[in-house]
């Protein structure tokens, strides 16, 4: 394991303070709580955009999105990326687009055929609105940023099959990882996902959307096109239904980040594989999650937990099994996790909740 600086920052700096810390030149990126769904933010060296993924529906995450964005000092979004058409990711982008103006817009295409929830109506007012200005992305496709390159692994069920710079040599980690019969999944957009590798220098970072398992297989058997990432956002929130080995301990990141809520991700399934992955050094959680107990990430590297008595409580009198007890009421506040990465492959990571943060050194 490399070593590292850790700095504890005071909380009472607010999250503000801790983002005033990225030296000119860097790359910032948010990942908002929109408990269980996806928002992340990128601002790149020149202060271009870009959103992926707008979280649910309602005022809750619309108004956590609008104040990260107020917060980085973000008056428009240049890109904005979708992943897939699911309404924890989509939910709130028509309400966004009333206060925020975006440039471009970028997703897969027509949805799944037999997706059961993709709305109708949402996707009617979305082509309405992207009019002239949505480009449907495929795999190679690349999206360029200032100092920033993104490039498309996978969209519409199909895959990258060019080698990415650090990629091409044969995956090992392909052996033994056997398809999934996904055939009764009643949401297959997520297998449509559009997800990329962003490089800004030395750093890179991956987002596969909600990818499921066969399609992460399509994409790293038996070549890893992709390579190492240094950070890797969990695919589908840290569900079973996603994140093989043949994808986490081939990408070999160095952290992960896992965008789950209390009750939805962070599955035993995810947190093995993850805790299995070489090189892994830490993983960073939106949410402690009730299904792994004792097994979550220790506090200092979870952004939004629950007061001790009710952890207590989760630990010592669980659900039963297959019915979860309902929801949690929301955080609020809700806590990001922050990222500030540097060309020569620096990053740090901070937890906005207790403002500790950890910076890893190039590798």
């Amino acid at each position: 394991m490399r070593a590292v600086f850790v700095t504890c920052l005071c909380l009472a700096a607010g999250a503000a303070g801790l983002i005033a810390q990225a030296r000119p030149g860097s790359l910032t990126i948010y990942y908002v709580d929109t408990e269980g769904g996806q928002s992340t933010l990128f601002v790149g060296p020149t202060g271009e955009s870009l959103l992926v993924d707008t979280g649910n529906a309602g005022e809750r995450d619309l108004g956590r999105i609008v104040d990260t964005l107020k917060m980085a000092g973000v008056t428009k979004i240049d890109h904005l990326w979708t992943t897939h058409y699911h309404g924890d990711h989509v939910g709130a982008l028509l309400a966004f687009t009333k206060q925020f103006p975006v440039m471009h817009f970028y997703d897969h295409g027509t949805p799944h055929a037999n997706d059961r929830i993709v709305s109708a109506a949402f996707l009617s007012a979305y082509d309405e609105l992207s009019r002239g200005k949505r480009t449907v992305v495929k795999p190679g496709d690349t999206v360029r940023m200032t100092g920033i390159d993104i490039t498309t692994v996978a969209s519409a069920n199909r895959f990258l099959r060019s080698n990415l710079p650090g990629g091409g040599g044969a995956n090992a980690s392909c052996a033994g990882v056997a398809p999934k019969d996904e055939s009764a999944y009643f949401d297959p957009d997520n297998g449509e996902s559009a997800g990329f590798v962003l490089t800004y220098g030395r750093f890179r970072t991956v987002d596969l959307g909600d990818l499921t398992w066969n399609g992460e297989l399509d994409l790293m058997c038996p070549s890893n096109r992709i390579g190492p990432v240094d950070l890797y956002l969990t695919s589908h929130h840290g569900l079973e239904k996603s994140g093989s080995p043949a994808l986490v301990h081939a990408l070999r990141p160095r952290v992960a980040v896992m965008n789950n809520g209390t009750r939805k991700g962070g599955t035993p399934d995810a947190f093995r594989v993850l805790h299995e992955s070489p090189g892994l050094e830490d993983l960073w959680q939106l949410h402690w999650s009730y299904n792994v107990g004792l097994d979550n990430a220790p506090a200092v590297f979870v952004a939004n937990v629950e007061d001790p008595a009710t952890i207590a409580t989760a630990l010592t009198a669980p659900a039963p099994a297959g019915r979860g007890g309902g929801p949690p009421a929301a955080h609020a506040p809700a806590y990001l996790i922050t990222v500030i990465a540097q060309q020569d492959g620096a990053f740090t990571v901070t937890n906005t909740r207790n403002g500790f943060s950890k910076t890893y050194r190039p590798r």
